[in-house]
């Protein structure tokens, strides 16, 4: 049986704050939840109407459907619930090729956009300190497990940029395009807000653009979504890098 505490803390962590004081996150549905217990994470608590977690043991405790809608973020619920620590970042490799988020703020796109990362082959994702939590329940969620296999550092950019000296590269509507663009082997890519774009501070520090060129000339489609704009420059980068 789920005791009111345990209800209690799995629904504080849908908070920032709890999830940080806690070093824990939440997990929910079958498919995610399983590719997790296989992955490098560390398993805290499975809440299941299912039994097939049994073999968890003392981590596995059986509720009620009524249990789950009390501690489940979804209107449907999908059987399981659970909790894993939140890891500590690796050394990031800035000779590889990175993506950077400058204060995207929608968790979906967050999440679509580690799991491209992880589509990539892309290693090491940096957001900045203003970007959405990659363990928000929303972000978790549309990541589909990549979240496990991306390595996500939250940093601070102008004193990253300034003191390391970064191939960084702005994905910016009045860039170069892509189909010219140089391409390199240890660019950093940086997007910015979904409907702001780069901060101020970090379009001084960045000199080099790069944009998806528009093949309509209709100027009422102001830009596309930063999930979108993620996937098609990472075809392109990764397309040249094997010599497409």
């Amino acid at each position: 049986m789920i005791t009111k505490n345990e209800i209690k803390f799995v629904r504080s962590l849908r908070i920032k704050k709890n999830r940080i004081k806690s070093d824990q996150f939440i997990v929910e549905g079958e498919k995610i939840v399983d590719e997790l217990i296989d992955s490098s994470l560390e398993l805290v608590k499975v809440y299941s109407t299912s039994s097939k977690y049994e073999s968890l043991d003392k981590l596995y405790t059986k509720i009620s459907k009524t249990n789950l809608l009390q501690i489940s973020n979804l209107k449907t619920p999908n059987k399981v619930v659970a909790i894993f620590k939140i890891p500590k970042s690796s050394e990031i490799d800035f000779t590889s090729q990175i993506i950077a988020l400058d204060n995207i703020s929608d968790p979906g796109n967050l999440g679509t956009i580690i799991r491209l990362c992880d589509w990539f082959g892309i290693k090491d994702l940096l957001c900045n300190t203003e970007t959405v939590d990659c363990y928000n329940p929303k972000v978790v969620q549309a990541s589909m497990g990549s979240i496990s296999r991306v390595n996500i550092s939250y940093l601070d950019f102008k004193k990253l940029f300034i003191e390391k000296k970064l191939n960084l590269v702005a994905a910016d509507l009045k860039g170069e395009s892509m189909n010219k663009f140089s391409f390199q082997e240890n660019q950093i890519v940086v997007f910015g807000n979904e409907s702001l774009g780069l901060s101020p501070e970090i379009k001084k520090i960045i000199k080099n653009r790069v944009t998806i060129p528009r093949y309509n000339s209709n100027y009422d489609i102001e830009s596309i979504n930063v999930a979108n704009s993620v996937a098609i420059i990472l075809s392109e980068l990764k397309n040249r890098s094997t010599g497409r």
